[in-house]
């Protein structure tokens, strides 16, 4: 398509960006592009996205939900001479108006792109008098609607064309997917989109070629696989490449109407998490990491990054598994996708390059990634380049392993607090301490970013896109933030901060009567206690579980001693960890899951071999019968520390009554060596082997806890962090319900209990149909107990019986999904 005069008004005067926007759209109306309810859609649009694009540049464009009020595409260009304030710090001179009905435009928006960085040309264009001066900029020749092929070798290649869909294109989330279906095969693979091309198991370079919604790439595989490549590429890429929709605007916010009389300063921003916050203000500062620049022993270095890259993704793994818990696995999922960057071959290879020519591990780390931000931050597509930040936040990650930390504390501040900060990565906002964190305020950023979204599941008021005038705000500064408007009001009078205080206290008073009541236990309706505990992975969460109102620990991970290290932790060490633990429990029970480790995670001086699937491979207690010296080190130690404190020892993976038989063996050897007193011995139900002969293993243990997570996937066939079945793998599907109930009647007929300590335990329908089976302990990570024994508080035992039984009947995941839970009687 072309531009034509009529599309184009000079010399424009506006008094602000939604006088502009308004502006802009009637040329739209005027040259039959837009219905006139779309102008609407684009004002909205810039409430949940800001679409200045740099260099006095902004293209505002409606939501995709109106898209049918679009006639036909079209692009209209109002100048504004003086500029107009799009965003603080952002001023507009060049408005373009965008109706995408078809991809007529892309030409267009790609020269608008070239010129981005060409200052002299786009001040020549904001005060021309002359339309034909941005018509031969914008429908230059550089705008061909035919891209060159970029000039690469595919001799001997198969190829496929496939369309990209999900409200984003080819961002982080799908584009992970599509990595991790591409390296499932040997073959080569090559992605191609316009005039860039990229490996298709690179996770980067699939960001770089900057793939938009309903736009096709080509692509390219070579190998004795390669068909069965391309198939499943096509098929992963046709069925969204497990991306499900994330509404563009937060979560529906309670109004509380309040609005200030007498503030010092009004800083506007986006809304991002509702609520109010009230207090100090206070900047946040990230750890200064400090690398060496250089080094002699080029193999020594390799190690250091493996090792480092190991403990990342094992703090990942469970960051992944936390925050899933607590906001479902679409939100949780941008920590696969850093799991991915990690894995990314191209990444490996340069930054061993870079180590062999003198580098140290920590100095060609950080320049790989740093150029890779770059390349990302370039991004014309404002989702894509804001995946600079994952990008970023997976560096400093690997860095704190292998660099010295000048500030080594963790950013905790010592009084509640509304925070400030240029931007947060998901890692620093899923670290966050909701009781320490009034609110959340940030320079750049986005309402849909990773970030917002994590604030939004921690109940954590937040804005973004506020402008540097934030940064400059001195600690202490009092202030309001208005999650729900979008705007943090500086030094607000008294009667402000009274009212603010009356508004927020009446938002929160449900949540409140949730915290307040944390520490009193489960009981139903009509006086049935289920017991909720924690599952922890380190020493400091123990304390944290007991502050949260959890009544112990159903789940120990044992595994974070053994990771990120040279040589295994001795039997001294554990022992002094795990009596540490139970002293932070204060007399509560500990269950811990002797280690539970195998080919999925990499451990150095295990020698472990690489395995075609982990899962199924030698892991859990097939390792630790296979390792009777690590195995005994860590019975003995756990022994030991239960002269300390209430402990009981679970076993992970286990399969078979022959794996139970020496294991028991080998634990009582252990106990013999030590003079401990017996403790109770359970297992993880985890494999359907175990799941249809309960009532063999329940004559043989003292109790059950079932791993919802790894039992669904075995039960299903659906790995549950494959990139397009992952959704599909869900805990409440009829088949592994059924498969808990026959667990549970097999232990109630042997006469002991059952745990569940999978991520069912910590979503509210799961726990409710859980107890209703007859699962008397929850375990789930910290910040869902309080919330979920509110929620068994107010149902009576046989309500969720009547719901379990529902559940159980259901012919389908979505059949389940669908049932009410009860609701009882307020206590």
């Amino acid at each position: 398509m072309k531009l034509d005069r009529q599309t184009i008004v000079l010399g424009a005067r506006i008094v602000d960006k939604r006088a502009a926007i308004e502006a802009v759209g009637k040329i739209l109306v005027e040259n039959g592009f837009i219905q006139p309810g779309y102008i609407n859609s684009m004002q909205k649009r810039e409430e949940v996205a800001n679409t200045f694009l740099g260099n006095g540049i902004a293209i505002p464009h409606g939501l995709p939900e109106d898209r049918e009020l679009i006639n036909r595409t079209g692009i209209a260009v109002l100048q504004i001479p003086s500029g107009v304030t799009w965003n603080p710090g952002e001023t507009a001179s060049l408005v373009i108006g965008i109706a995408a009905k078809s991809d007529e435009h892309i030409g267009i928006l790609t020269n608008l792109t070239r010129i981005l960085d060409d200052p002299q040309t786009t001040a020549r264009l904001a005060q021309t008098t002359d339309p034909a001066s941005i018509i031969d900029v914008l429908s230059g020749p550089a705008a061909s609607d035919q891209p060159t092929v970029p000039e690469i070798n595919l001799e001997g290649f198969s190829s496929v064309v496939v369309q990209v869909s999900g409200e984003h294109g080819l961002h982080a989330r799908p584009a992970t997917a599509f990595v991790e279906t591409a390296k499932q095969f040997a073959a080569d693979i090559i992605v191609v989109h316009g005039d860039r091309s990229g490996n298709g198991k690179s996770l980067v370079d699939l960001l770089k070629l900057g793939v938009s919604s309903g736009h096709s790439i080509q692509i390219h595989a070579r190998g004795e696989d390669a068909a069965a490549a391309l198939a499943a590429l096509q098929a992963a890429v046709a069925a969204g490449l497990g991306e499900e929709h994330e509404p563009s605007t937060p979560d529906a916010a309670l109004n509380h109407g309040w609005q200030p009389q007498n503030v010092a300063a009004t800083i506007p921003g986006i809304k991002a998490s509702p609520g109010l916050a009230i207090g100090p203000v206070r900047q946040y500062v990230h750890e200064r990491i400090v690398v060496d620049k250089n080094s002699n022993d080029p193999e020594a270095e390799k190690k250091r990054l493996r090792q480092a890259v190991a403990a990342a993704k094992e703090n990942l793994q469970q960051l992944y598994d936390e925050v899933r818990a607590k906001t479902g696995a679409a939100k949780a999922a941008i920590f696969k996708a850093h799991l991915a960057f990690l894995d990314d071959p191209e990444l490996q290879l340069e930054v061993r390059d870079r180590i062999d020519a003198g580098r140290s591990a920590g100095s060609a780390w950080q320049q790989a990634i740093d150029e890779r931000i770059r390349d990302l931050e370039q991004h014309e597509d404002p989702v894509l380049a804001g995946r600079a930040m994952d990008l970023q936040d997976v560096g400093r990650r690997v860095l704190k392993h292998i660099a010295g930390v000048i500030q080594e504390q963790p950013f905790i501040p010592t009084e509640p607090v509304i925070l400030v900060a240029e931007d947060l990565t998901p890692s620093d906002t899923a670290a966050l301490d909701p009781a320490l964190i009034l609110g959340l305020c940030t320079a750049g950023g986005g309402p849909t970013s990773h970030s917002a979204i994590i604030a939004r599941s921690l109940g954590i008021p937040a804005m973004v896109s506020a402008g540097p005038a934030v940064l400059k705000i001195s600690d202490q500064t009092l202030a309001i933030l208005d999650g729900d408007s979008g705007t943090l009001y500086l030094e607000p009078s008294e009667e402000d901060r009274n009212t603010a205080a009356q508004a927020r206290q009446e938002l929160d008073s449900l949540r409140d009567e949730e915290f307040r009541r944390r520490f009193e236990p489960a009981l139903t309706l009509d006086g049935q206690r289920i017991e909720v505990v924690a599952n922890i992975g380190t020493a400091a969460e123990a304390e944290q579980a007991v502050k949260a109102g959890g009544e112990g620990v159903g789940l120990l991970r044992t595994e974070f001693m053994f990771l990120g290290r040279d040589a295994p932790p001795d039997e001294e060490e554990q022992f002094k960890n795990y009596t540490a633990m139970l002293a932070s429990l204060n007399g509560l029970p500990m269950i811990v899951r002797t280690l539970d480790i195998g080919g999925d995670k990499e451990v150095p001086y295990l020698d472990l071999p690489a395995e075609d699937n982990p899962f199924l491979g030698e892991r859990g207690i097939r390792l630790c019968l296979k390792r009777p010296d690590l195995f005994s080190a860590q019975l003995r130690a756990i022994y030991r520390a239960s002269l300390h404190g209430p402990l009981k020892i679970m076993l992970p993976m286990v399969s078979t009554l022959e794996e139970l038989a020496a294991a028991k063996q080998l634990a009582e050897q252990a106990r013999l060596a030590v003079g401990a007193e017996p403790v109770e011995i359970g297992i993880m139900v985890e494999v359907p082997s175990v799941a249809v002969m309960a009532d063999a293993f329940a004559t043989q243990v003292d109790f059950f806890s079932v791993g919802t997570n790894d039992l669904t996937q075995y039960v299903l066939a659906m790995d549950r962090l494959h990139p397009t079945l992952a959704a599909k793998a869900d805990s409440l599907h009829p088949a592994v319900l059924r498969m808990i109930d026959m667990v549970v009647k097999a232990a109630d007929q042997a006469g002991i209990w059952v745990g569940v300590c999978g991520g069912l335990a910590g979503e509210p329908l799961g726990a409710v149909i859980l107890a209703g089976l007859g699962v008397r302990e929850l375990s789930m990570v910290v910040p869902s107990i309080a919330a979920i024994k509110a929620r068994l508080r107010n149902i009576t035992l046989e309500d969720a019986r009547a719901l379990a039984r529902q559940a159980l009947a259901c012919p389908d995941l979505e059949q389940v999904r669908k049932l009410q839970l009860p609701t009882g009687e307020q206590r």
